[in-house]
């Protein structure tokens, strides 16, 4: 970058802009929480998944796959739910609050931002790879936050109010449409000119629509939970995980745009779905909408500070 300080507003700012768009519209009366719940459903169930299945199916599979890339980005994952679990734990936490307090410090929404702020700072071609990544990933992620949700009720009654969890991760929109576009890409089955046109249409409203329900989803009741737990699973999730994942990447070889891929996906703010997770799982929902909120506000700042040195490190 010739202007690093420049560049990295320019990576930043338009993502958080537009998330801020989302909140002044929802103030004005321009949309309403009705709109933002079909906005969020179709974002979830249609817009991203045709997203990831375009970008990966569409991708050259031998020169986008990178073995070590998906390895580390998992790892950084695992790392995450163990530091954050641990923490948690030896602090005897409530098992709802460790549930939501480990979830949230480990589970990033590198869906709707992540995949922004890697198009912004590597463009399509991130874009493509980073897909790529998260096809592998994202079952990964789903997995752990689970795992860190049940798992501190084992051996209680009526732990698990949600029995459907195993048939939510397997027909999970994300998760069947990234393996879907990796079988397509492996394969190297060609692509009709009409459907790849008609994907990239439909695909291009993903990302600011999904920008826009985050922005629209701010709310003070957000922020009912233990401020002082949200800040310390903040903490966990926009700079310990990314170092993690800066280690770990560094270790694997990943140089240049593969690892800044890989620390901009891992530092991505806590993902909106921990909220519903937790709600429906017995974990603390309202310290799951004071993690969402505090890390999406912190990492527009945190963001910036890794992209500068990303720049150091050549990424």
């Amino acid at each position: 970058m010739a202007l690093p300080f420049v560049e990295i507003l320019l990576i930043v700012l338009p993502v958080f802009v537009v998330i801020g768009l989302g909140w002044v519209l929802l103030r004005f009366g321009l949309i309403d929480s009705e709109f933002l719940r079909q906005t969020n459903r179709l974002v979830y169930y249609v817009c991203l998944p045709l997203l990831l299945f375009y970008k990966i199916a569409t991708a050259d599979f031998s020169s986008n796959f990178n073995a070590a890339l998906v390895s580390a980005s998992a790892l950084a994952i695992v790392a995450g739910f163990l530091i954050s679990y641990a923490f948690a734990w030896l602090r005897h936490y409530p098992p709802a609050v460790i549930g939501a307090f480990s979830q949230g410090s480990f589970r990033g929404n590198i869906v709707y931002v992540g995949l922004a702020i890697v198009l912004n700072a590597y463009g399509e071609a991130g874009l493509t790879k980073a897909s790529m990544v998260m096809g592998f990933i994202v079952p990964v992620l789903n997995w752990f936050a689970i795992l860190a949700l049940l798992l501190p009720h084992r051996g209680s009654q009526g732990a698990h109010p949600s029995g459907n969890w195993r048939r939510a991760l397997l027909l999970n929109p994300l998760i069947l449409a990234s393996l879907a576009g990796l079988v397509w890409s492996f394969l190297q089955l060609p692509m009709p000119r009409l459907l790849a046109s008609s994907l990239h249409l439909a695909s291009s409203m993903t990302l600011p629509l999904a920008l826009l329900a985050i922005g629209g989803s701010f709310t003070p009741q957000r922020l009912r939970g233990d401020l002082w737990r949200a800040g310390l699973a903040t903490t966990i999730k926009l700079v310990i995980v990314p170092l993690c994942a800066a280690v770990l990447l560094w270790f694997f070889g990943l140089r240049g745009m593969d690892l800044g891929i890989g620390v901009l996906l891992a530092a991505t703010p806590t993902a909106t779905a921990t909220y519903i997770m937790a709600d429906q799982m017995g974990g603390d929902a309202e310290l799951a909408g004071s993690i969402i909120m505090l890390s999406t506000l912190a990492a527009a700042a945190t963001y910036s500070i890794a992209l500068f040195l990303l720049h150091f490190l050549g990424g």
